[in-house]
């Protein structure tokens, strides 16, 4: 590959950084594209334990949150005129904090790999967010610790207060910190990570320590989701005890999951989409963690390569030319699919009005059309529209499995394989 090959992706990700608050310059689409950017940041660093290295992790929020917690406490500082650096610097300290809880406690829980190994995440997780309760000098009792992004010192003009400006920060933060942990998974390390991941017992007979490529795997893990804490602190001016509990890690599991764990680019899939859906489905249900957890569901039990591994399956046919005879096909399945669909968003959401909004009556409004909650007439639409679109739907598998089956075949043909 040459030399431009080998950098253009990350050469048309800096330019589509650059551009899109020329195309998507609200605020509200700022502060969204801000929020994606730290956390693609903290599922990258999720992912080298669950995807690089095989270690199911249930308390990565801790040094995301410890990192945040640091930069804040540092922003205070410097605010009080103690320390003259710059804001752009204040995500190292908290890459520096997360590296530094890391390898504390990373070196009791990499003795273990597997189920152990999760249960030992889990309990830190909970042993810190125990203390935030407890220890409230540091993490601020229920009302957290704020700060004030703009007392820092201010680089060439900038203070760092319209939001423009700390998109730009956190996207270049996102850029280096996804540069780098790509280049780390190219290094030997990197490459023996994947090794423990998939026999350890070979990796052990030809003289890796698998407990130290753990160990290190989870201090650099560490250290990039301190960096996205700090963004974080950054971004909201305030940190509380909440970012160090179990949710935070639990969502960074799904963003991670969903976009597909066995590639580098399912994580940042995963974090857009999610921090999408978080903001966006919140806005027009109650219910949308439910829908979030039927989408993991539904992309463990059919798509265990996540949504990254269904777009590239299709890259060798989009090279060869033979996509295009699958389209009909999915064209196809997508009516009947919509159907299901449709019919899962009504029963949801009317199952839902029924029982948490009650007291608004019985009349709902959702997919633009508007019914009686109550009435026997639209449940049965509801399970007829279900029931059809899973029939059809299941019709068509076989049709679509006919069609990929010869468009691989077309495929090889026309790549020599």
């Amino acid at each position: 590959m040459s030399l431009i090959g080998r950098y253009a992706p990350w050469i048309g990700a800096a330019v589509a950084l650059i551009a899109l608050p020329h195309v998507f310059s609200s605020g509200a689409s700022l502060t969204m594209m801000s929020l994606m950017g730290f956390a693609i940041i903290f599922a990258l660093s999720y992912n080298m334990l669950l995807g690089q290295t095989g270690m199911l992790s249930f308390g990565h929020a801790v040094y995301y949150g410890l990192g945040g917690f640091i930069t804040a406490h540092a922003l205070n500082v410097i605010g009080a005129g103690k320390l003259p650096v710059p804001l752009p610097l204040l995500p190292l300290v908290g890459g520096l904090a997360g590296l530094s809880f890391a390898i504390l406690f990373g070196w009791v829980s990499t003795k273990r790999a597997g189920t152990v190994f999760a249960m030992i995440s889990l309990g830190v997780g909970e042993l810190v967010a125990a203390c935030s309760l407890i220890l409230r000098g540091f993490f601020g009792g229920e009302g957290g610790i704020s700060t004030n992004r703009t007392a820092t010192l201010q680089l060439f003009g900038y203070n760092f207060g319209p939001q423009i400006q700390v998109y730009y920060l956190i996207a270049a933060w996102c850029l280096v910190c996804a540069a780098a942990m790509y280049a780390f998974t190219r290094t030997p390390i990197g490459r023996m990570c994947n090794a423990v991941r998939d026999n350890p017992e070979r990796a052990e007979y030809v003289g890796y320590s698998t407990q130290m490529v753990r160990y290190i795997a989870f201090c650099v893990s560490g250290l990039f989701a301190g960096v996205a804490g700090g963004l974080a602190a950054i971004h909201y001016e305030i940190v509380t005890a909440s970012v160090v509990g179990a949710a935070p890690s639990g969502f960074v599991l799904l963003m991670t999951y969903i976009g597909g764990v066995a590639y580098f680019i399912g994580p940042i899939i995963g974090a857009v989409l999610m921090t999408a859906l978080q903001i966006s489905l919140s806005d027009y249900t109650g219910a949308w963690q439910l829908y979030v957890g039927l989408m993991f569901i539904v992309v463990v039990m059919y798509a265990p390569g996540g949504l990254a591994g269904l777009l590239l399956m299709h890259r060798p046919l989009a090279r060869a030319g033979t996509l295009t005879r699958l389209l009909p096909s999915y064209g196809l399945a997508a009516v009947p699919a919509l159907m299901v669909f449709a019919g899962a968003v009504l029963l949801i959401e009317t199952s839902y009005h029924l029982l948490v909004q009650a007291s608004e009556g019985p009349n709902i409004h959702a997919l633009w059309i508007s019914y009686d909650a109550t009435s026997p007439a639209a449940w049965a639409g509801i399970v007829a529209l279900l029931a059809i679109g899973f029939v059809a739907f299941r019709r068509t598998w076989p049709i679509v499995s006919n069609e990929w089956n010869e468009a691989t075949l077309e495929t090889r043909r026309r790549l020599g394989q």
